[in-house]
């Protein structure tokens, strides 16, 4: 070979090199080229939010959505759940009734318009509306006033001492919204926050689409786009990840479990939650207002072999108050009705409960799902004849807000994991028609609800919680199906992401390597 000839096929190879160098890679994990990180990240939903109000919402899909978009006092630290602050500067308790906060200056909702102590007043005095019916009102239902001793202070008078009054004013539902966006629009359409994300669109059924907000008062988060797809099917949300498409899910089903563990480039997260999920009676319709109808179901369910079957992702407990959650006494384990097939039957046969058809309310995630055909099936062994009809979530909160059910399957995640705001919202009888879906009234467990979040001693308070939860426990309002493992799976090109022992998880500091 010449010279000149060895000469050019070393130019040309070179030439090959480089430009294969610069050539565009296609990437699963996000669609990026030039191998530069994906700034962006898909998050698969089985339901769509049933809208994106922080004041008009209360459930885990939605706030989902608004965690990120909007910003509350304080926050709760993801691994000592203990409550500190975010909007605001610092607070001081000049008595036992009286909350002086101050807020952090120069921050400026999405639209333009200033935080400060007047958006604070407007947005908790929007869900201590009766006319607005906010559905967590509960939180703040202590407070007899809010008051804006200047612009960047907010005095808070309360009725009694309120102990959960940090962990309430923590909780997604306790975000500031803007007062101009909810005075002139729609926020549960176009919400309007403070936060590290603003909203882009909403497709309902599809996607929602949030961007990176770029005059954030802190850095602004590494991502520049969030997408929450709608996914029904959750063997196809998980198909997605597998692929690429998606690259974070949560809630993991334990029958799909193995099969998420098992793909490449995947990483899955387990640990103890603060969630409840029950099966729940309408105790304004007979026969589930008679305790030995509730005491017949829960003899005739076997949630200890429904979580034995869960692959770890779950905690069999007949306590309300779980093992997470403040307040919890092991002693409370002792007052639930065990199962007992036999002794279900005989109340059964004794009471005549088999004759009629019972209708068991199920919303469409697969979790519920899950539960209802092993109930139904548990429950045809004692005589009892259940029918399961299933609806869309957004109308099934609805549909159980109004009663209009007999039995149905629901968790609370329980943002603050307080047992006061536990038994409150769902049992206290104030809260029927709203959070206590199932319309429990009984005014003896209403006096010791009310005495665990009237006194600021914490010792004091766990008595009264256990009080109240052992008499729950034994009118058998509840029959609980399981205490929840908090899970998450993710590609591994996702780093930084945290899902705190309530489930929830904010994209702030999350990135994409």
């Amino acid at each position: 070979m010449s010279k000149k000839a060895f000469q050019f096929i070393a130019v040309l190879l070179i030439a090959i090199f480089v430009l294969a160098g610069c050539g565009g890679e296609s990437s699963s994990n996000g669609g990026n080229s030039g191998g530069d990180a994906p700034a962006e990240i898909t998050y698969a939903s089985t339901s769509d939010a049933a809208g994106l109000s922080p004041i008009d919402t209360n459930d885990s899909v939605s706030s989902n959505v608004t965690y990120q978009i909007y910003e509350t006092l304080f926050t709760q630290d993801p691994q000592t759940l203990e409550s500190k602050p975010l909007l605001a500067k610092s607070y001081e308790t000049p008595d036992e009734n009286t909350w002086v906060i101050k807020l952090r200056e120069g921050i400026k909702f999405h639209d333009g318009t200033p935080f400060n102590a007047e958006a604070v007043k407007y947005t908790f005095d929007q869900i201590r509306d009766p006319e607005r019916a906010a559905p967590r009102a509960s939180l703040l239902a202590p407070i007899e006033s809010v008051e804006v001793k200047d612009e960047y202070t907010v005095v808070i008078k309360t009725k009694e001492p309120y102990g959960p009054m940090l962990a309430a004013l923590s909780h997604t539902n306790a975000a500031i919204v803007s007062p101009k966006a909810d005075k002139e629009g729609d926020i549960n359409k176009n919400p309007v926050g403070t936060g590290p994300f603003k909203f882009v669109e909403w497709v309902e059924g599809d996607h929602i689409t949030l961007e990176r907000n770029e005059d954030y008062w802190k850095d602004p988060a590494a991502l520049e786009k969030v997408t929450f797809k709608v996914v029904p099917e959750v063997s196809t949300a998980i198909s997605m990840l597998e692929t690429g498409e998606v690259q974070f899910i949560d809630a993991l089903p334990s029958d799909q479990l193995p099969r998420i563990e098992n793909i490449n480039g995947v990483k899955v997260q387990k640990s103890p939650g603060t969630r409840v999920s029950y099966l729940g009676f309408n105790m304004e319709k007979a026969p589930f207002n008679e305790l030995e109808f509730r005491k017949a179901v829960a003899y005739g369910v076997d949630q200890e072999a429904y979580v034995n079957q869960l692959n770890g992702l779950g905690t069999f407990s007949e306590s309300i108050i779980g093992p997470k959650v403040f307040g919890y006494n092991e002693k409370a384990e002792e007052a639930g009705y065990a199962f007992d097939k036999e002794k279900a039957k005989q109340i059964v046969e004794e009471n005549g409960y088999g004759d009629e058809e019972i209708n068991l309310l199920v919303a469409n995630r697969a979790s519920y799902m899950k539960m209802a055909e092993i109930v139904q099936a548990q429950l045809t062994e004692i005589g009892l004849n259940v029918q399961i009809e299933t609806m869309e979530w957004a109308t099934f909160l609805e549909t159980g807000r109004k009663g209009d059910y007999e039995m149905t399957f629901l968790g609370w995640s329980n943002s603050t994991a307080d047992g006061s705001e536990l038994l409150y919202p769902n049992l206290h009888s104030d809260n029927i028609g709203s959070s206590n879906f199932s319309r429990y009234s009984n005014p003896e467990f209403d006096k010791l609800v009310e005495e665990s979040r009237q006194t600021v001693d914490q010792e004091v308070r766990k008595e009264k919680l256990h009080e109240a939860n052992v008499m729950a426990i034994k009118d058998a309002v509840w029959v609980i199906m399981e205490h929840g493992t908090v899970t998450a799976a993710y590609d591994e090109s996702v780093e930084n992401l945290v899902v705190d022992p309530t489930g929830q998880w904010s994209l702030y500091n999350v990135s994409r390597k």
